[in-house]
């Protein structure tokens, strides 16, 4: 058979499982495409979950990433901005990090993760007085219960006493639910 005849032999061949009733190319269920099926994943990941676990990770550029995700999925409230923040505070931009947590704690005044890591941001930046002053609201936000925010709370106010103290001056980030970061070293701005 020729070029030609294999393409008429094909078309052929179409036209007639159009026409087959039990499927083929038919329309009898509706519509000339093909089933929908399963979608490959009936949910994404949380945004907020996947940044979490970057950041535990020390991935904080991913992690940032995938917090904005988080805002464009269901919008800018506290927890995202909390996230946000405390990215940008471990990749070092404190600036960027003071804004966004003072945003979180203007959006909701009683959310003890945002004013923590505003006390951390703080403490970076040498504002130790506003520092203690965010911990202890942050412990009190939080009734005691984190012992994260109540060693922050500690070391802050040993550094306020005394401005050459230094030992342990690792400062815990904290977020909604559990686990913690901690912050092995933040790089000052330029």
């Amino acid at each position: 058979m020729g070029g030609k005849n294999r393409i008429w032999a094909a078309l052929a061949l179409m036209a007639l499982a159009a026409c087959d009733s039990a499927g083929g190319l038919g329309t009898s269920d509706g519509g000339g495409f093909a089933p929908a099926g399963r979608p490959l994943f009936e949910q994404s990941v949380d945004g907020l979950t996947v940044g979490h676990r970057l950041m535990a990770a020390g991935e904080y550029e991913l992690a940032l990433k995938a917090y904005l995700r988080a805002a464009s999925e269901q919008g800018v409230n506290v927890d995202v901005l909390s996230a946000i923040g405390s990215a940008n505070l471990a990749l070092g931009r404190l600036g960027q990090a003071e804004e966004i947590l003072r945003r979180a704690t203007e959006a909701d005044e009683t959310f003890p993760p945002a004013w923590n890591n505003l006390g951390v941001v703080l403490m970076e930046k040498g504002h130790y007085g506003e520092a203690s002053r965010v911990f202890k609201l942050a412990f009190a936000l939080d009734s005691g219960q984190s012992a994260e925010i109540r060693d922050n709370l500690t070391k802050a106010l040993a550094k306020l006493e005394n401005p050459e103290y230094s030992e342990d001056e690792t400062f815990r980030l904290v977020r909604r639910g559990r686990g913690f970061y901690q912050l092995l070293e933040t790089p000052k701005d330029p």
